[in-house]
Order: structure tokens, then sequence, then C-alpha cells
């Protein structure tokens, strides 16, 4: 029956996203849908939604609009947090045929057979958050150079700005002997790095309520993975980025010295208003650590801007433990107020503009570090795998460290790891 069917997909958000959007894709497939670009005109979308921001949010609304428009017939299905959170409001969104609950995307294969016919109205399938305790593996698969392959989700954290514990549900995990099986999978496909990704990964190793096993655990286990040459790790929390982790990696010859931390504020003050779970001294303290060890080192960064309550002087402060930090590039987040989260209910609210102007400051501050952190590197040779998109007769690709390599396209190249004096 659905021989036929073409189908296509738009991921919004983050590396888990795409991690789940190309599992279900190869399960789609299986059931006998053939999978073609979004420009083409499919006719099932699948949209998988991210509600981190309320851009996001605006965002699905547009590639909803535009999938119509390359395919007014189509059916349109719509998965992933937005989904979870406000699967009403996506329902009553034109065009909208099916909205699909951070449990049941799993199940869209049983969905889709049983569609109804077009109507004024989505119908959605969704449980309650709480009742999503299942852990679902997923990787991609589209690129033949990395994979983002999930081994963790949900978050028992109870940060005063995010929904994702209300999109994601409580923190489980898949298991370590399971993980390696997937990466012995993904290096007989061809892949040359694996990128671990979650909501929450250094609190992997809950499974049904219980810990069993940990992340140290994991990236022991992974470290003798033959056939993957470069293993990433994605966000992880400094209070559980723990001493023996960064140690490991800095010997390791597979886990590559990039880390990608989250601060989100430098203000001890608006730390505690987030409920985050550390003060800056740790997250100095674990910089500093990373940088002992290994001083090329790439290390990111999160922090949000404007969060309510935020003065001149704890932005100020923000900013100068930014600059006073051997950091390599930050990610610039605007505060946006989401439905259901504490943080609504702290004052004052820093107006929007105020926001924006922090936000430019930060950006700045993130292209002077990472220019001067590239700099720093000038005449060294590190190891670049490459990439296989071609950009007008020049390819990409990343160093140990990651920096980016840009030189003229090599067929030969593509999916290598080749060393590059910077």
């Amino acid at each position: 029956m659905n021989q036929s069917r073409t189908i296509a997909f738009h991921t919004l958000g983050c590396k888990l996203n795409f991690a789940e959007t190309s599992s279900i894709a190869r399960q789609l497939v299986t059931d006998g849908y053939s999978r073609v670009n979004f420009e083409e005109g499919a006719d099932v979308y699948v949209i998988n939604t991210c509600s981190v921001t309320e851009n996001a949010d605006k965002e699905c609304r547009s590639i909803i609009r535009k999938a119509l428009r390359l395919s007014p017939s189509a059916n349109i299905v719509v998965i992933g947090c937005y989904a979870q959170l406000k699967p009403d409001e996506i329902a009553s969104i034109e065009g909208v045929d099916l909205v699909l609950g951070a449990k049941e995307k799993f199940r869209i294969g049983d969905y889709l057979k049983t569609l109804p016919e077009k109507s004024n109205r989505g119908t959605v399938y969704s449980c309650d958050i709480n009742d999503v305790d299942i852990f679902e593996s997923s990787y991609s698969s589209g690129d033949r150079t990395r994979a983002f392959l999930k081994v963790q989700d949900g978050c028992d954290y109870n940060c005063t700005y995010c929904t994702i514990p209300l999109a994601r549900g409580k923190s489980r995990s898949d298991t370590i002997a399971h993980v390696v099986e997937q990466a012995y999978l993904l290096a007989d496909s061809g892949i040359k790095e694996i990128v671990l990704t979650g909501v929450n990964i250094g609190d992997f190793g809950l499974q049904n309520g219980n810990r069993s096993e940990t992340f140290f655990g994991l990236i022991q286990a992974l470290d003798e993975v033959e056939g993957i040459e470069r293993f990433r790790i994605s966000s992880i929390e400094p209070n559980l980025l723990r001493d023996e982790i960064i140690e490991f990696v800095a010997q390791s010859n597979r886990f590559m010295p990039h880390f990608h931390i989250p601060l989100q504020s430098g203000s001890d003050k608006i730390l505690g208003l987030m409920r985050r779970r550390y003060k800056r001294e740790l997250y100095a303290e674990r910089v500093g650590l990373i940088k002992k060890l290994m001083p090329h080192c790439a290390i990111g960064v999160d922090v949000i801007v404007g969060f309510p309550g935020e003065t001149e002087v704890d932005f100020n402060e923000t900013f100068n433990f930014l600059h006073s930090l051997d950091i390599s590039y930050l990610h610039v987040f605007t505060y946006s107020e989401r439905a259901n989260t504490k943080a609504l209910d702290i004052k004052p609210v820093v107006p929007i503009n105020t926001r924006h102007e922090r936000n430019k400051k930060l950006r700045n501050l993130s292209y002077m570090k990472m220019q001067y952190f590239t700099q720093q590197h000038e005449g060294q040779i590190r190891k670049v795998l490459f990439e296989g998109h071609d950009k007008s007769g020049m390819m990409e690709g990343y160093t140990d460290n990651y920096i980016k390599v840009t030189v003229p396209h090599k067929t030969e190249w593509v999916n290598q790891v080749i060393p590059w004096k910077l």
C-alpha cells in the first residue's frame, strides 16, 4: 500500500532530534515509503519539532506552510517536543493531520496506516509525560562521515527556564552493551566519527529508575570499539563532568579533545534563580583542569542572556567571567518566556531590546574567542576528518579539537582523516 507513497522530513533543534528523525525515517522506508527531499513535494511530511525557544515554535509553523505550498494535498505529521507540549495548538494549525507525542512518535508507522481523512483539525495521540518511561534507541545515518548516537533521554533536573522535562520526561538511558553494539554497526557502515547525544548525557545509567551504569563506564567501553576513529561528547553538565572523565579523555586516542559545557550564567545569583546545580567556581575548576591536561582542547559554552532578574551588573559579571575563561566559543541564547516554567514568576522582566543587546555583545565575544583559539594553533599539524559535501569546489572538515578547515575538494579525501597544517 505504501509503495507509491513518498515521505519527506524536516528536523528542528538539537542533535538528538536529528538522530530520532533518522531512525524514524529508516523505519518508515522499511514499511514501504519512498523517502524524498523536502523540496521535491511529498505525499507525507513529518516535521520533528523543538520547543526550547519561542522561535522554534514559529519556525515549526513556517515549515508546515512551506510543505503545503510544495504539496497542497500532502498529509502533515508533527512530532517532537513542541508536539508533546502543545498538541492541541498544533492540531489547530491549518493543514496538520496528525500530532504525535513523545511516546507515540516511535509508532508513527502504525498511526499512518489509520490516517484520518483531511479535516479542519489534526488528530492528536499523546500521553501524559509522566508515562513516558521507555528508552528508544536512535542514530543518524544520512552523513557517511559522522553519526549522532542517542544514549540517554529525558531529564530529572528542574531548571526554572526549561520545558525539556515536560516535553521528554524523566531521565532514562540505553545500556552500555547496546550502545557498543550500535557503535560497531555504525563502524561497519563506514562512519568515522560518533557524537554521543542525549538530553543530559552525564546522567547516563538510569534504567527503569535504577542506576546500574555510569557515563564514565560508557566512554571506557566505547574507547575499545574498533573501526570508529573519533568519539565526541555532546553537551554535558559541569556538575556531572567528573575529573575522571576529563582525565580519561586526556589520555584517550578515540575521544576528541572537545567539550561542550553549559554555563547559562556567570552570576551565582542568576544561577540560583535558574536552579542550576553548580556555582561559577566549579565551572572555572572544570575549565582549568581541562586546559591543564589538554591545552589544545576546544571548549564550547551555552549561555542565556536576559533571564528575569538579570541586572546590568549581573550581565557584566557573566561577560567578564567568560572573558577570563580559556574557552573557544559560545552558543548564546536570548531568554524567551516558556509556558509552565517557574521563571515566569521571577521579576523584574528584562526588556526585549536589552536582551538582544546582551546577546550581540556575547556573540562578539564568541567570535573573538574562536579567532584567538584558532590562531593559537597556526602552524600546527592536526588531523582533519573531511566531509563529502562539495561546496562550490570546496570541502570542509574539523580537526580533532574542532577547528573548521576548508580546502579545495578532493574526492579521495572524503571521509578520511588527513594530517593538515593549519
